[in-house]
């Protein structure tokens, strides 16, 4: 894996090392062998570390932590809760990210769910897990992406200050509970899936909080139109 690796110089310093660890072989050799017995893997290589590729190091505002890319062909490119611009209609997460959006701060999104425009300005939509197969949510727990993306946070929570940690739901909560609340602010509610988002993911404003946290600490903000 490590010969084929795209990843912004930035990250790159300090992610390097994790190509090299037992871990890291093994999703290698996992991800080759479903290859090989003719799996389509989600979304495309080129696209695995988007996210990273996307938002530098150096550029890290707000960092909102996903599960796993959506197992629809045609949705994930790397990104986690966004979907290629072509995608209607909208993932049901989605669709509630979108109606505290415009509750939150009048802003109107449901022409899209390509949040690529966030990831450039500094917003990490970070995945869990990097990969998933087609039709089948969750096929790629637990098969190393976890154990790299928790080296993620812990670089952004120890080589950054003052980014906004947003993390929805108790899967996100738990895998941030190393995030230094002394140097950044964690934003908590629940998921916005249509299972928890009357549980207190509405009304949670989010995106003002951001926004306000930024600003108070001398970074410009987020524009979360798209």
């Amino acid at each position: 894996m490590k010969n084929r690796i795209d990843l912004e110089a930035s990250w790159l310093v300090l992610l390097e090392d994790e190509f090299d660890k037992p871990y890291m072989q093994t999703l290698k050799n996992f991800l080759f062998t479903e290859k090989e017995l003719g799996k389509n893997i989600l979304p495309r290589a080129s696209l695995w570390f988007n996210a990273l590729n996307s938002t530098p190091l150096d550029k890290v505002k707000v960092v909102i932590l996903g599960q796993d890319p959506y197992p629809t062909v045609g949705h994930a490119h790397g990104l986690c809760f966004s979907v290629l611009p072509e995608v209607q209609p909208l993932p049901k997460s989605l669709l509630n990210i979108n109606k505290e959006l415009q509750d939150d701060l009048g802003i109107n999104n449901f022409n899209t769910g390509y949040l690529q425009p966030w990831a450039e300005q500094g917003v990490l939509l970070l995945n869990a897990v990097l990969t998933v197969e087609a039709g089948k949510t969750n096929a790629h727990q637990g098969k190393g992406w976890e154990q790299f993306t928790d080296r993620v946070i812990q670089v952004i929570s120890e080589h950054c200050d003052n980014v906004v940690f947003v993390l929805w739901g108790a899967y996100a909560q738990k895998k941030g509970a190393a995030i230094d609340g002394t140097r950044h602010l964690i934003i908590k509610s629940p998921h916005p899936s249509p299972l928890s988002a009357y549980r207190g993911f509405f009304g949670s404003r989010p995106f003002s909080r951001a926004n306000e946290y930024l600003m108070a600490h001398g970074k410009n903000e987020i524009n979360w139109k798209v």
